[in-house]
């Protein structure tokens, strides 16, 4: 399976980095990871309605553009469907068995995801109604997905 996570914003907390890049090391076993990174838009601290909505749609259009055609694309959404860990990894396994072996996670910057971006997510997930900081939400879907390949193969995890 061929893995893209897409993500706003650049990762600079050392320790998140460090965690991240260890969960892709272990994942690499299992599958094909290639994250990706487009550029924030900078924004005031305070804005209007619409001067939000013009900052998720410019990253809207970067997220779109660094995404395959051929992906199932899975958007990070608060409003998403909530799964088990068993769940998603059935998820995964029901995609690669249907041949969808590519798969896209998209994680939006801080004011959220675009409606385009939405509207061509083939499915939203939700880590929960609590906010966390975009940031650290990689860290916790890169452990997720690892999570899902020790799942899906019987494997102990637990430790």
């Amino acid at each position: 399976m061929n893995i893209q996570i897409i993500t706003v914003g650049k990762l600079k907390e050392r320790y998140l980095v460090q965690g991240i890049a260890e969960y892709a090391k272990r994942l690499g076993a299992y599958a094909k990871v290639q994250f990706v990174e487009v550029p924030d838009e900078k924004a005031p601290e305070s804005m209007s309605a619409a001067e939000e909505e013009q900052v998720r749609r410019k990253e809207g259009e970067r997220i779109l553009s660094s995404l395959r055609e051929d992906s199932y694309a899975i958007a990070l959404a608060i409003d998403g469907d909530q799964l088990a860990s068993e769940q998603l990894a059935a998820r995964l396994q029901d995609l690669a068995t249907y041949g969808r072996s590519q798969v896209a996670f998209i994680i939006g910057g801080s004011l959220g995801l675009s409606p385009e971006v939405l509207r061509r997510a083939d499915m939203r997930l939700s880590f929960g109604r609590m906010t966390l900081p975009h940031q650290l939400m990689r860290l916790v879907l890169v452990e997720q997905i690892y999570r899902a390949f020790k799942i899906s193969r019987g494997e102990p995890y637990h430790k």
